[in-house]
């Protein structure tokens, strides 16, 4: 298991209601990125980042998030948006 980079508070991070999926900038220059849909169904609290090894995780309370919307592919569709918003910061 590898060790957290840092703690964050969820009010810290950028939601975005489309992916339905909060970031935050890594060292690296990439993000950092978890699903709203990992955090509500599995109280997932690691968010990673694609382009290294960093890890944070994110502090929350359940109550402090937003309705999860039921898609029948979320997951492929917030996969490549959250590539599509690394690839911007990278430019």
């Amino acid at each position: 298991m590898s060790v957290i980079y840092e703690e964050v508070e969820l009010e810290d991070m950028e939601y975005n209601s489309k992916t339905q999926t909060y970031t935050y900038p890594c060292p690296c220059g990439d993000i950092f990125y978890i699903l709203l849909e990992d955090m509500v169904e599995v109280g997932e609290d690691i968010a990673t980042c694609p382009s290294c090894t960093l890890r944070i995780r994110v502090i929350y309370d359940d109550e402090d998030l937003p309705e999860l919307r039921e898609e029948s592919s979320s997951g492929s569709s917030s996969d490549s948006d959250c590539e599509e918003d690394s690839k911007r910061r990278m430019e």
